[in-house]
């Protein structure tokens, strides 16, 4: 009882913090407030100070962030959030509002992306459920591919071909269910890719355990097992779906952009560019009850699917030999990237020429060029240096300090839980306030978030190996705490989150692109994949070889991780030859694989 109080007040404590820290943004950021609002609430009107000065007395500017705050504090008990600083209307009804179109959206998008993960997944479970899995090499190459393209480049060629160019569905706006549909699609698509992928992953592993074996030696129908096949891998899906629905409700900005969507994502965005503080932490404040919420429901499941095996020590674990990993396909796809960087590098990706604008792909230019007359293959090349090497160094931080704070889930369960909720759109913005703008804030805004996956991982694998059979025996032989973490945990632990932060680097890139796409990121005329995907996107209709370039580069560089992470096996030496082992750990491994920062 005492440890669940010590965690709810941490918890508590974190989101004060935060909007703490939200409510003195303007004064962070060395900005006067009353100049933001009036930018924002007329463009046209001059600064006076008797302007100024208006506004600060309507605001009540004069009493400092800290007084601000709490008043601020004090109505939210009575239901009020105050009154929106730009047009002075009332903040909760608008927050809520944009609350139920984003919860709307998230509904349709895990329809979506329920479809799309059975579809992934279907011939595992056939075959499964037949035993026919033995020697089955793992997949995911395609999901990988699906799940690395970026959501506003979905969104934008969904609603230019779709919306626009077919007229089936509506593409702007946000007037009943049919203005769902391409939207949903977008996070869905990849979100289901992810999901399908993990799922997949984990599927071999329950039909290799001793009561699936039993069941079919019973004479157990083939749709049971594979029923119960799919109820035992929840647990381990359970923690991704709870990010996935926090992070599709407030961080789907750029999809909300583009579809002209007011949900909180964007309503959270636009006040904080604003600087209007009382919508800004009244949407802080939603997403991260959402987060907390959806957390505890996960929690609560999985207590409910495993919860006795977690309590008594009594989970099963497996040792099999693991399936041959892929050869070829990682020296493929990697062969490929490495040839269009070499093939690239030689050229001037700054070179203008204005009477070769949006050329189609021709043996000069085998990219075609940009609206400037710049070779894309050029610009590809040499953005792939930035972005490739910042991601990897994003990652190796992540990783160190996902592992280091997994290690203590108390600690870092709630902190996981409420940076989670943020959209990575708004810590670029907290960062950029606190540190200040330059090429670095971007990855501080990336590597602030990234890390949280990998934390809930390393807890997760850590509270299942404790539980495991193997190691209560362990213990009941007489081995301490210290003896347990060295030669049983962390050798459990830490092959498995290593190869989740490697499947994570396609992801890491992807968060710095929609960074670059939303104008927070990398700035002209800099060659970063991202920035290549936010230029070139209004021209996706007329010359569509300009985004798909650099969009098939990013999803051959989520192949290239997937198909090359496959091969990151745990080895156990028990005074015999060393062989590849999979263990019940390695198939809870997968379950935050391809998770994203959106």
């Amino acid at each position: 009882m005492r440890q669940r109080t010590a965690t709810l007040l941490w918890r508590v404590g974190i989101a004060v913090g935060l909007i703490t820290v939200i409510g003195v943004l303007p004064w962070l950021s060395q900005t006067d407030p009353a100049l933001t609002v009036l930018k924002a609430r007329s463009a046209d009107r001059d600064p006076t100070p008797d302007v100024l000065a208006d506004i600060r007395t309507q605001l009540g500017l004069d009493a400092g962030p800290f007084r601000l705050l709490g008043d601020w504090v004090g109505g939210l008990w009575r239901g009020d959030a105050g009154r929106s600083w730009i047009s002075g209307s009332e903040v909760t009804p608008a927050v809520l509002q944009a609350l139920g179109v984003s919860l709307l959206l998230m509904a349709v998008a895990l329809a979506v992306a329920a479809v799309t993960a059975a579809l992934i997944c279907a011939r595992t479970l056939w075959l499964g459920a037949r035993r026919r899995l033995d020697g089955r090499r793992a997949g995911g190459s395609g999901s990988a591919v699906l799940a690395a393209l970026p959501e506003f480049l979905t969104a934008s060629v969904l609603a230019t071909v779709v919306g626009v160019q077919l007229g089936w569905l509506p593409a702007l706006g946000w007037y009943g269910p049919q203005w769902t549909i391409l939207p949903a699609l977008a996070l869905g698509l990849p979100a289901g890719a992810v999901l399908g992928r993990l799922l997949d992953d984990l599927l071999p592993g329950a039909f290799a355990e001793p009561w699936a074996l039993a069941a079919t030696s019973r004479g157990l129908p083939g749709r049971t097992v594979a029923r119960q096949a799919l109820r035992r891998c929840l647990p381990g899906l359970l923690p991704n779906t709870g990010l996935f629905v926090v992070g599709i409700t407030g961080g789907a900005v750029t999809v909300e952009q583009i579809f002209d969507i007011p949900g909180l994502g964007r309503t959270t965005l636009q006040a904080a560019l604003a600087q209007d503080l009382p919508v800004l932490q009244a949407g802080t404040l939603a997403l991260i009850l959402l987060g907390a919420a959806a957390a505890g429901l996960a929690h609560l499941l999985t207590r409910l699917l495993i919860g006795p095996a977690l309590r008594d020590g009594a989970l099963p674990s497996l040792h099999r030999p693991s399936p041959p990993a892929h050869r070829i396909l990682p020296l493929l796809y990697g062969g490929l990237l490495v040839a269009v960087v070499a093939l690239g590098l030689p050229r001037d990706p700054l070179a203008l020429d204005t009477a070769e604008r949006l050329a189609a792909p021709s043996r000069a230019h085998p990219f075609g060029t940009d609206a400037l007359g710049r070779d894309v293959l050029a610009r590809v090349a040499h953005g792939a240096l930035d972005t490739l090497l910042l991601a990897l160094a994003i990652t190796a931080v992540t990783l160190v300090t996902g592992l280091a704070l997994g290690l203590l889930p108390r600690l870092s369960g709630p902190l996981v839980d409420t940076v989670t909720a943020l959209p990575p759109v708004l810590v670029a913005l907290l960062v950029t306030a606190v540190v200040g703008g330059g090429d670095a804030t971007p990855a501080l805004a990336v590597a602030a978030v990234a890390w949280t996956p990998l934390a809930a991982h390393t807890s997760a694998l850590l509270r299942q190996e404790r539980a495991a059979l193997h190691l209560t025996a362990t213990r009941a032989l007489g081995a301490g705490p210290w003896y347990l973490l060295r030669h049983e945990l962390l050798p459990a632990v830490v092959p498995p989150v290593t190869r989740h932060a490697l499947l994570r680097l396609p992801g890491i890139a992807l968060a710095l692109a929609s960074l670059a796409f939303l104008g927070l990121g990398a700035q002209p005329p800099s060659p970063e994949w991202g920035l290549l995907l936010a230029e070139n996107q209004p021209y996706a209709e007329r010359a569509p070889w300009a985004v798909l370039a650099p969009a098939a580069v990013l999803a051959l560089l989520g192949a290239l991780a997937v198909t090359a992470a496959g091969g990151v096996r745990r080895v156990r030496r028990r005074g015999r030859k060393a062989e590849p082992l999979v263990t019940e750990p390695e198939q809870q491994s997968d379950t935050q694989e391809l998770v994203a920062v959106r």
